[in-house]
């Protein structure tokens, strides 16, 4: 497989970090466009996700199969950390639910790379990322009413052990990175279309409004960002990479910003400039500690 070295590494995860940012506010005006519930849109998210990595397979290729037991793995962990990250939101507000969720995964990630991957952040590394999650507080925790409960936070942490999986599973695979996506993909929405078909599977309403909604989240926040963000495992440590991945509410703040009329607090810009720095912080400090290539 292609050489991958640890600058383009981290530049696909922090792409694929900006891309998530936008699944968000896509998926709130797919909700509005096409009365779909939550778990629907994910599925549907999915779905697309491999009809477009299918369709480009054709002509760029995916790259090697994952083995089967690595495509299921995936795949459950994905579709898991979805519906719990609903069912978070659901129980706790979006607030809370996106702080212990995206906030869980680095701490949960370099306490698995540091066991199973033999993966050291060390004291600098250690600081970047308390630093990153104060940040994130900031950012998300803007002021609002939060509501804390025990289920939404076992939610949110079952979410976070989920993407933390998939984060693990696939740090340093040899698998093509886009075969390794669509194959979670299809598994992940074969997962959530029981779930999916309680709600309102279908969409309604604007129909020619939700298909394109459809076809930009499986394009850019699920083909592209999933297939971006398993290459860059490839050369990038386990942690760094889920602390780069903390760019995304930020991303969807700005978004928020710019296309939906939002207004950020102070302490929002405060958290958004921390978060930015720590990322920075750490990004220079996995440039620096590259010895030798990594190939995949």
């Amino acid at each position: 497989m292609t050489h991958v070295s640890v600058r383009r590494g981290l530049l696909y995860v922090s792409i694929a970090a900006t891309a998530w940012g936008t699944g968000g506010a896509a998926g709130a005006l797919l909700y509005q466009a096409g009365g779909l519930g939550p778990v629907a849109v994910s599925f549907w998210r999915f779905a697309a996700g491999a009809v477009m990595l299918l369709l480009a397979s054709r002509v760029f290729g995916l790259g090697r199969p994952g083995a089967l037991g690595r495509t299921v793995v995936t795949g459950v962990a994905m579709a898991v950390y979805q519906t719990a990250y609903f069912a978070a939101i659901a129980a706790s507000g979006l607030a809370v639910a996106t702080v212990v969720t995206i906030g869980a995964t680095p701490v949960l990630v370099a306490a698995g790379a540091r066991l199973l991957l033999g993966e050291r952040l060390g004291r600098a590394g250690l600081g970047a990322v308390a630093t990153a999650l104060a940040g994130l507080a900031l950012l998300t925790l803007d002021g609002g009413s939060a509501t804390f409960s025990a289920a939404g936070i076992g939610w949110a942490l079952l979410s976070a052990a989920g993407y933390a999986g998939v984060t693990l599973l696939n740090r340093a695979s040899t698998d093509g990175p886009y075969a390794t996506a669509m194959g979670g993909f299809v598994v992940g929405g074969l997962c959530l279309l029981p779930l999916a078909t309680v709600q309102e599977l279908l969409p309604q309403g604007d129909l020619l409004a939700s298909s394109a909604l459809i076809v930009y989240l499986g394009a850019v926040p699920t083909a592209l960002a999933y297939g971006l963000f398993f290459a860059g495992l490839a050369a990038v440590r386990a942690t760094t990479a889920s602390v780069i991945s903390l760019v995304e509410p930020v991303g969807a703040a700005v978004i928020g910003v710019l296309l939906l009329g939002e207004r950020l607090t102070p302490q929002a810009v405060a958290g958004a400039v921390l978060l930015l720095a720590a990322v920075g912080l750490l990004t220079l400090g996995e440039r620096r500690a590259a010895v030798e290539p990594v190939t995949m």
